[in-house]
């Protein structure tokens, strides 16, 4: 149960009582609690604003690689995980997880090689401590291009 004090300080006084199966008494704690709260702002938003195939020569051309460049509002990331899945989103075929260092502003480039061409379901996640952020985008690659 929750009283307000008799002394001038505005903290609730706490009185708990428990039941004592052995002897049928009754143990009265009395005392002040605090607590404190914090606020984290947390990753907002990601964006995928440009996907850029790396042109590469026959010889190289084993992987289509491919550059995301993504923005995020909110606190800076520590961490980005990449889903490569079918169009569907539904079946999972790759997961790629780094961390990163970003410092004033969230701008990243993102590199993922792809293996062979189709259209692919990608999902980016962005995470720090406290927060996630995700943003998906549909890519079509064509043997050393995409679009």
């Amino acid at each position: 149960t929750t009283e307000p004090s008799s002394d001038s300080d505005s903290s609730p006084t706490v009185e708990s009582v428990e039941d004592n199966p052995d002897g049928g008494c009754h143990i009265y704690r009395n005392g002040y609690y605090g607590s404190s709260i914090d606020v984290v702002e947390g990753i907002l938003e990601v964006n995928i604003i440009q996907m850029t195939s790396i042109q590469m020569t026959e010889s190289q051309a084993e992987n289509s690689l491919v550059d995301f460049v993504v923005t995020c509002q909110g606190s800076l990331p520590t961490d980005v995980c990449t889903v490569v899945s079918d169009p569907t989103c539904q079946v999972s075929k790759s997961m790629v997880c780094d961390p990163i260092v970003v410092t004033d502003e969230c701008l990243l480039t993102i590199r993922r090689a792809f293996e062979e061409p189709g259209t692919y379901c990608i999902n980016i996640t962005l995470g720090d401590d406290t927060s996630q952020a995700l943003a998906s985008a549909l890519i079509s690659v064509n043997g050393g291009e995409s679009t």
